[in-house]
């Protein structure tokens, strides 16, 4: 796991000092697949002592149950959060809504749809295409995956579809490189074994 905390870090740190308030991706009236539309939660809040306001998002994962990343803490009612995951930006927190939408594993050069919060408060889509899958020593799922693409600040803790509108993860970074964006996301399978270790945790 040493690999993947160090490259986590670096990631992290590119996310903190990439900004707020640009919007990224391209406006959007509504998702299209009634079950992600249904699991999806728009979050806004105010951030750097409360003088700027930020957007992500976060997804249903379970009846009652959403995910978005750690570092969109500060958009959350923190009586809400379960807890968070200390070597993935993963968070996890309880919702009103029940709706669970429909998963499905990612696969390589596959193109995505990620959706996410412009600083405007308007939907947002990005469109992509899956360029790497990324696993760590003695994992059973990917540690995450990358695709290319134009998603970028707000698009946290938002869902990556695959072509049948089926979620297939949860972005958390971007990072440009070589004249073009790569987008950082959990596989499913990641983000629900993150969820069932802090449901394990002693209390």
């Amino acid at each position: 796991m040493t690999r993947f905390r160090s490259s986590f870090a670096a990631l992290f740190l590119a996310l903190l000092t990439a900004g707020c308030a640009t919007s990224s991706g391209a406006p959007a009236t509504a998702i299209a697949q009634p079950d992600i539309a249904a699991a999806y939660l728009p979050l806004h809040g105010r951030v750097h002592l409360g003088i700027d306001t930020a957007d992500g998002a976060a997804m249903v994962i379970a009846p009652h149950i959403a995910a978005t990343n750690a570092h969109n803490a500060n958009l959350l009612d923190p009586k809400s959060v379960i807890g968070v995951r200390q070597d993935y930006d993963l968070m996890f927190f309880r919702t009103a809504k029940s709706a669970e939408p429909q998963t499905a594993p990612v696969v390589m050069g596959q193109s995505v749809v990620a959706y996410g919060q412009g600083s405007d408060g308007e939907l947002r889509v990005a469109h992509g295409v899956v360029r790497a899958i990324e696993h760590c020593a003695g994992c059973t799922a990917p540690a995450y995956f990358t695709f290319a693409g134009n998603a970028g600040p707000g698009f946290s803790g938002g869902p990556v579809l695959d072509g049948s509108g089926r979620l297939i993860g949860i972005t958390f970074g971007y990072k440009d490189e070589h004249g073009g964006r790569l987008i950082y996301a959990y596989d499913m399978t990641r983000v629900r074994e993150e969820f069932s270790a802090l449901a394990k945790r002693p209390n």
